[in-house]
């Protein structure tokens, strides 16, 4: 008996040993790529809010990722030759459908104009700022919509801070600048943007910017669906408003389509915000909301109509954040 015991310990053993030793499978790494436009894209340490949005989400996912910067005018080539597996930030395309994948719109580019005081920022289109000095960064792909006939001439920045140089300076007449980057400017310098600058409240140009994957990267529907329902879960928890730098975002979060405010923090200070980034603005199918109706507010995990309905313990101001609404040191330096 002792010896059938030691022969089956022993067989034990060696089918133990036998037997395959799990692995942990390898995290997908992504080879993504886009070209240089800020504050959305950019070289790591500038100012870069779609590719750090796309990379905090894939990172949440189990999926790593790296974004290459390509010139401008490669990056479609270089996505249809298969060269990438695909980009954090992209314009809907007909010639690049055909071959990627794309998420839902997680950013919208909404370009305003912006002047020195006292000058007209109520053009509703290009067409009517002919014999007009526009000041752009060189370089980003703003799309065919600047190229109108008869439209206004474009005068060169090499940073989003020296488009507005050029403007203070009278060497252009109005910047083009991103609303986001517009309210970063009412944020941190509200009181040289109330006596020094005008800005357009209607955005001349809107386009809504995409993750996309190539359609053969194993699992690439499947990823882009993921990516989908982090970005709203990254709202809810915070995460998406304090890599965005803003205080308040309006987006639909509970997924019953209608949008509710939710801010930086559970800690929301005690009035209702003034501004807010909307997520996006050019749904088709978006209901126009009434006048009458309260805003919804979205804190704790829960949907509240209306601010006064909102928890007191809720208004509060979080002591650790930035004048900004959020825990992320400034990404500008603009001169005045």
């Amino acid at each position: 008996m002792l010896l059938l015991a030691v022969v089956a310990t022993g067989l034990v053993a060696t089918g133990a040993t036998a037997q395959p030793t799990p692995t942990t499978a390898k995290p997908v790494a992504l080879h993504l790529a886009s070209t240089p436009w800020s504050p959305f894209t950019n070289a790591p340490g500038k100012p870069r809010y779609a590719i750090d949005l796309v990379e905090a989400a894939l990172t949440r996912l189990g999926i790593s990722s790296e974004t290459a910067t390509v010139p401008e005018g490669t990056l479609t080539p270089a996505l249809l030759e298969g060269r990438f597996d695909g980009s954090p930030a992209l314009w809907r395309d007909p010639e690049r459908e055909t071959k990627l994948v794309y998420s839902k719109p997680y950013l919208e580019n909404r370009l305003v104009l912006v002047a020195r005081r006292g000058h007209d920022v109520s053009a509703p289109a290009l067409p009517a700022l002919a014999g007009k000095r526009i000041a752009l960064v060189d370089g980003y792909a703003y799309g065919d919509t600047l190229r109108a006939p008869r439209g206004p001439t474009y005068v060169a920045a090499s940073t989003v801070e020296q488009s507005l140089e050029k403007v203070l300076a009278g060497d252009a007449d109005y910047a083009l600048m991103d609303e986001l980057v517009v309210q970063y400017l009412l944020t941190h310098y509200p009181e040289e943007v109330k006596t020094r600058l005008a800005i357009g409240t209607e955005p001349l140009v809107v386009r809504t910017l995409h993750f996309a994957l190539r359609r053969t990267v194993v699992g690439a529907e499947s990823m882009v669906a993921r990516f989908d329902a982090e970005m709203t879960k990254m709202i809810a928890d915070h995460s998406y408003q304090l890599l965005l730098r803003v205080g308040w975002m309006e987006a639909d979060v509970d997924g019953d389509g209608r949008t509710e405010l939710v801010p930086a923090s559970d800690q929301a200070g005690q009035e209702a915000p003034v501004r807010r980034y909307e997520l996006v603005t050019v749904t088709a199918d978006k209901p126009k909301p009434k006048a009458d109706v309260p805003k919804r507010f979205f804190l704790g995990g829960q949907v509240y109509e209306g601010w006064t309905n909102v928890p007191e313990k809720y208004k509060v101001m979080d002591t650790l954040r930035t004048p900004q609404g959020t825990q992320i040191v400034p990404v500008f330096s603009f001169k005045w």
